[in-house]
C-alpha cells in the first residue's frame, strides 16, 4: 500500500474511469476522513483503503465506489474481493447501492450474487 498520494490518477483508477463511481468515491473519501480513517491507496488492486474506523461500515468492511472502509480487515484476499466490488460500482453506477441492498435483503450473505461474483472465500464468507 502506498501512503497518501495526489488524488487525480488514484481517483480515476479507484473509480475505474466511471464518472458515477468517481462521485461515490469522492463522497466516500470525505465520509472516511470525517470518521477519522487513515486513507491509503493500494496500487495492486487500485482502491483506496480507509482503515482505523470504529464505525460506519458493515460486517468486516464496506466498499463505496473505489473506497474500502474498515477497521483493520486488510488482507490481500479481502482487498482482491473489495476491488471486485469497486468494479461493480463502476459497472452499475449509482444504482449499485440499491441493487446490492435489494439483493442482500432477498439473498443474504453467501447467496448474494454480488458477493459470489467478488469471491466468497476472499471476502471471508464461510461457504
Amino acid at each position: 500500500m502506498r501512503e497518501r498520494c495526489g488524488l487525480p490518477l488514484p481517483l480515476i483508477r479507484a473509480s475505474r474511469g466511471s464518472a458515477q463511481a468517481a462521485l461515490v468515491t469522492r463522497v466516500a473519501l470525505l465520509y472516511a476522513r470525517a470518521l477519522g480513517a487513515r486513507i491509503t491507496f493500494d496500487d495492486e488492486f487500485g482502491i483506496f483503503v480507509a482503515s482505523g474506523m470504529r464505525r460506519g461500515f458493515a460486517r468486516g468492511g464496506t466498499t463505496l465506489g473505489g473506497v474500502y472502509l474498515t477497521r483493520r480487515n486488510i488482507t490481500r484476499a479481502v482487498l482482491r474481493h473489495e476491488a471486485i466490488h469497486a468494479d461493480q460500482w463502476a459497472r452499475h453506477g449509482l444504482a449499485f447501492g440499491p441493487k446490492y441492498l435489494r439483493e442482500e435483503l432477498r439473498h443474504p450473505g453467501v447467496r448474494n450474487k454480488f458477493e459470489i461474483e467478488a469471491g466468497l472465500a476472499d471476502g471471508g464468507y464461510r461457504v
